[in-house]
């Protein structure tokens, strides 16, 4: 098999809230351009684990790298916007269209208007939306349709990283079956890494080239392949 590069390392980290320990001694590896999946019942620590990847959370101690650099080496804020992230229920601006919602990070990194509103409507073909979706608001769209939505904004950073926060689990199964294979889809084109959290072990196996099964405490209990964890 061929070595993996690793595109995001935890090393000895802790997450801890007063005598609370969230995430115990964390020492998990992520390789580059793969799907890995954090797996396990609530408050095992997993979401809060891809919360401190952009310090969206931050950590008590320990190292977490991404791409090989600290992830405290920067301003938060620009760490956050180098990466997509992707909200349980989109997360979307309702205020703003769509076109403009998909337009957010680019536009805050410097790119002009018309460069981000042109990327945005072929963003929006990549997820499967026609372009008569561009002008629409977030309250026009179906839970199916504004999570498409929500996976384009967080593709819109051109980032190689994508964080994904349980973000097909508020919609019906078959809403759901629909998202995982395009999501499988646009991962065969697109080979970006993708830290995927889920609390359905199928999702995890189906999603998965690798997955991180926490059990509570924060702990990892399994990690391996699919095949591996099976």
């Amino acid at each position: 098999m061929p070595v993996l590069n690793n595109a995001i390392e935890f090393k000895s980290v802790f997450k801890t809230y007063g005598d609370n320990t969230v995430v115990d001694n964390l020492n998990l590896s992520i390789p580059e351009g793969k799907i890995t999946v954090f797996v396990g019942p609530s408050g095992c620590g997993k979401t809060t684990s891809l919360r401190m990847i952009n310090r969206m959370v931050e950590h008590t101690s320990g190292t977490i790298l991404v791409n090989g650099e600290d992830n405290t080496a920067r301003p938060a804020h620009e760490l956050r916007r180098s990466m997509g992230y992707v909200l349980q229920q989109a997360g979307l601006m309702p205020h703003r269209t769509i076109v403009d919602n998909i337009s957010t990070v680019p536009r805050l990194n410097g790119v002009s208007a018309r460069q981000a509103k042109s990327q945005a409507l072929e963003l929006l073909n990549t997820v499967g939306l026609d372009e008569s979706f561009a002008k629409r608001y977030p309250s026009q769209l179906s839970g199916g349709q504004a999570q498409r939505v929500g996976v384009a904004r967080a593709l819109a950073s051109e980032s190689s990283i994508l964080l994904m926060d349980e973000p097909f689990s508020a919609v019906d199964p078959v809403v759901r079956a629909d998202l995982q294979k395009e999501l499988l889809r646009l991962q065969s084109t697109l080979g970006r890494t993708i830290i995927f959290v889920t609390h359905d072990m199928d999702e995890a196996i189906l999603l998965g080239d690798y997955v991180a099964v926490f059990a509570r405490g924060g702990r990892i209990a399994q990690f391996g392949t699919p095949e591996e964890i099976l």
